[in-house]
């Protein structure tokens, strides 16, 4: 993931600012969007957790 700066816009809001490895911008979104596409997104941990536990109940469904 690239790293990601918190900054304020002229009017307060916060913003989100990317970086690309020479360390200049490379994109500034809104934090308020960023932060929501973030949380709707899973990550490969979250998926692989998830796979785990849907396995565990259908081992407990044949059990019974």
């Amino acid at each position: 993931m690239a790293k990601r700066t918190v900054l304020r816009s002229s009017k307060g809001k916060k913003l989100y600012a990317v970086r690309d490895k020479a360390g200049k911008f490379k994109d500034i979104q809104s934090y308020k969007k960023a932060h929501g596409a973030d949380i709707k997104r899973r990550s490969k941990a979250e998926t692989a957790a998830k796979k785990k536990t849907k396995k565990k109940k259908k081992k407990k469904k044949k059990k019974l």
